[in-house]
């Protein structure tokens, strides 16, 4: 194998937290994003793609704020303030500090924005503090160990906003689901160069693709331990502006409304794009796995970054649903249907479900604990748990809100007709109990977003599926359950 002769080292540089026009310029590349049959010029004047580079431009922005500075930054020994996520846990309040850190970021967005850059910067912060893992895959002169502590420097001191993809396309379902690929579209090496790997194929899905800095292409966690599968074995980072990568972009649902008309899909969307790699070179530094599928499939959980990765989604599903049920209680209010029986049911439906969420959230925070890298780590059954439940909990919340809005999620007018001729019919036929008819129809119009709209149902399928097809997820579940335990109690008891 051609391996390099040294590990370059990556100059951290930067001093910490961006802000969100640092942010923005750092887009301004020669990325290649394609959407709507053209070539993006630059992401952040796109329409349908800009105003969610502004979110979250003002997202960085909040973490120089004394509001929230402290909340979600920390102090490193060079004197640097980064991202709270970067930090690695030596406490147990270091682990509910985390949390705090990712509730608020979630709170920024209602948990509508999914991709804040705090879910990556935890996975990143787990492969450095697991180094050992890493370590076994070093082969000759590449210190695959040394790379990933080199890159999570380089984010975190540069605060680099990130994405990642994990899942190849398949031509056949059954190859798929033996663990196998076909390197005519799946992601593969081509060959090994003095600099580094070759890569062709393609990659599904990047959410936030094209307003990333850097994607990490991460082993999928289906990869059977085979030499067939070893040219599809590797994890790696690279700038999303290196040449040959691709980023095809679906449809956008920020249709240029006004804030008012979409109070959703016009601040967030974080856009999805299929990552093509046209014979892109990876730079031997920037290689953290290679050639090795029996380790590349237990990355995520031998490194812990599953159970990282898990807490802080757990934390923005919290504050997802409990903006669901301010929607609801709003909406029973406004009417004057609070005081319904049946309307309450359905809304103590959905507080139920966000107390579990709260409930898994604390569990696996106050029973934190040394994980075998010397660092705390959640509990993670608890995380499990919740990742487990939430993509059955958040198309309940969905349905019961269309149950509760009815067709008053789609009888709304926009904007405009409160300042044109239809200006006084709208103010005199939109009021309701509580609400006056701007107010009203603004609260439909966000109820819309989140049942009905394009944005809203994207939502929801992304909860189905965040960390992969449910049956998957739930056999896995099974796996990792102690029931060893609970056997031993029934054959007791069998036997006495």
């Amino acid at each position: 194998m051609a391996l390099a002769t040294s590990t370059k080292t990556n100059d951290a540089g930067g001093n910490g937290i961006r802000t969100g026009a640092e942010y923005l310029a750092g887009l301004r590349d020669d990325r290649e994003v394609w959407t709507k049959g053209k070539r993006v010029a630059d992401v952040t004047a796109e329409p349908g793609m800009g105003r969610g580079a502004e979110t979250l431009a003002t997202f960085l922005d909040k973490q120089h704020e004394p509001e929230f500075r402290d909340t979600v930054t920390y102090i490193d020994a060079d004197g640097d303030r980064c991202g709270m996520a970067y930090q690695i846990p030596g406490s147990m309040e270091d682990i509910a500090a985390r949390g705090r850190a990712y509730y608020e970021w979630a709170k920024w967005s209602n948990g509508m924005f999914g991709r804040t850059p705090d879910y990556k910067n935890a996975s990143v912060m787990a492969f450095a503090a697991a180094t050992d893992f890493l370590a076994q895959g070093t082969k000759g002169q590449a210190d695959f160990a040394q790379n990933m502590l080199n890159f999570y420097e380089y984010v975190r001191k540069n605060d680099k906003v990130l994405t990642h993809t994990l899942v190849n396309p398949s031509v056949s379902h059954q190859q798929a689901s033996q663990g196998k690929f076909n390197d005519q579209v799946a992601l593969h090496v081509v060959r090994e160069t003095d600099a580094g790997i070759i890569v062709n194929g393609a990659r599904l899905l990047a959410t936030l693709g094209p307003l990333a800095d850097e994607i990490e292409v991460f082993p999928s966690t289906v990869l059977r331990a085979s030499e067939d599968n070893i040219p599809f074995a590797f994890a790696f980072a690279i700038p999303i502006a290196t040449k040959g990568l691709k980023l095809l972009c679906r449809d956008t649902y920020d249709h240029d409304k006004s804030t008012f008309d979409a109070p959703l899909s016009s601040r967030y969307e974080e856009m999805d794009a299929v990552v093509i790699f046209e014979n892109v070179l990876v730079p031997w530094e920037r290689v953290f796995m290679y050639g090795q599928p029996e380790l590349c499939n237990q990355a995520f959980g031998a490194t812990n970054a599953v159970v990282h990765m898990a807490h802080q989604v757990a934390a923005g599903k919290l504050a997802k649903s409990e903006f669901m049920v301010g929607i609801m209680c709003a909406i029973a209010k406004a009417t004057g249907k609070d005081k319904d029986m049946h309307t309450k049911s359905l809304i103590s439906e959905v507080m139920m479900m966000t107390e579990s969420v709260r409930a898994f959230l604390h569990s696996a925070e106050t029973q934190a604990h040394v994980d075998q890298y010397g660092n705390f780590i959640p509990l993670r059954r608890p995380l499990d748990t919740s990742r487990n439940l939430f993509p059955k909990m958040y198309p309940r919340m969905v349905e019961i809100l269309q149950l509760l809005g009815s067709s008053s999620l789609m009888a709304t007018p926009c904007e405009a007709d409160f300042s044109n001729a239809m200006a006084g019919d709208v103010e005199q036929y939109f009021q309701v109990a509580n609400l006056e008819s701007r107010d009203r129809v603004a609260l439909y119009r966000l109820a819309h977003d989140v049942a009905v709209s394009g944005f809203g149902n994207r939502q929801a399928l992304y909860e189905r599926f965040f960390f992969g097809p449910p049956i998957l997820m739930q056999s896995a579940y099974f796996d990792l359950y102690n029931r060893d335990d609970m056997i031993d109690r029934v054959d007791t008891l069998l036997k006495s």
